[in-house]
């Protein structure tokens, strides 16, 4: 079995997009980048902005496929995968609260490189592809701090690739937990299983076992079938790669903005949710 039929059959087309008509108050994060818009974007796209809930597996679009929404998620991590032509796949970037799913395909690109799947469930925002592409032609729009996430997203896609390439199975392994848990907002528990990172990481699961018992022996984590608790934070930062902090740091650079400020300042009061028909 190919990488492509483990990852269709995890996360498979049928399952089910939830829409829920939440109100703002029960919101428990806010998006990064919806929250760093200026008021008066804030306002104009609030009246269009939906908040659904994505459900774990739920693949967003497909690569070749047009795109019909920009997803900002707010509790739901997102992975981009790429898949060759023999079937083989890896994920490419990882999207959680920080940033924007789709966001290609409101630049011109219609339909994304990318197959877009959902790794942790959660709530997200979403506009349609149509309503984001027009911000990109309108005059002191927030067209430009969208294109700077944009970069980061490059960046990040960039390091991936030098990172699978030259660093070690278990260095990778610690970079993909460390991004994972940055995306969690304070949870240590990663619910995940061995399989789906050795898919996503695009090496054999054998390695990724071995890599995980090692970190498990050094107290860096503790790991059950289907789950990773991460006991020593910045043990693993040290055991992971270079890549991992180059990321933070051109994130910060690009977008500087501390997460859990703007969630405490946003989460209850930017962006009212639109009812919508399921």
């Amino acid at each position: 079995m190919t990488g492509l039929e483990l990852l269709s059959g995890f996360w498979s087309t049928s399952m089910s997009l939830s829409l829920a008509a939440t109100t703002t108050a029960a919101l428990p994060r806010a998006n990064l980048l919806l929250a760093q818009m200026p008021a008066s974007d804030r306002a104009r796209w609030t009246e269009q902005l939906e908040t659904v809930e994505l459900l774990k597996g739920r693949v967003l679009f497909e690569a070749g496929s047009p795109a019909t929404h920009v997803y900002f998620p707010i509790g739901a991590i997102v992975s981009l995968i790429h898949t060759t032509h023999s079937g083989a796949s890896a994920q490419v970037a990882m999207i959680g609260s920080e940033g924007a799913v789709g966001l290609a395909a409101a630049m011109g690109g219609e339909s994304p490189a990318c197959r877009a799947v959902v790794q942790r469930a959660g709530l997200a925002h979403r506009l349609r592809v149509a309503t984001v592409r027009d911000e990109f032609v309108r005059p002191g729009g927030a067209a430009p701090m969208l294109l700077r996430y944009v970069q980061s997203l490059l960046t990040q896609i960039a390091h991936t690739a030098v990172c699978n390439r030259h660093h070690s199975l278990e260095r990778q392994l610690c970079r993909w937990l460390l991004l994972s848990l940055d995306r969690q907002h304070g949870h240590s528990e990663l619910s995940v299983t061995q399989e789906l990172i050795s898919n996503l990481l695009g090496v054999r699961r054998e390695g990724v076992t071995e890599s995980a018992q090692r970190l498990q022996a050094a107290g860096l984590i503790r790991y059950s079938r289907g789950h990773i608790a991460v006991l020593d934070r910045p043990g693993l930062e040290a055991r992971a790669c270079e890549c991992y902090a180059l990321l933070k740091q051109d994130f910060q650079r690009l977008l500087p903005q501390d997460l859990d400020g703007v969630n405490a300042a946003t989460s209850a009061t930017t962006f009212a949710p639109v009812a919508v028909q399921a």
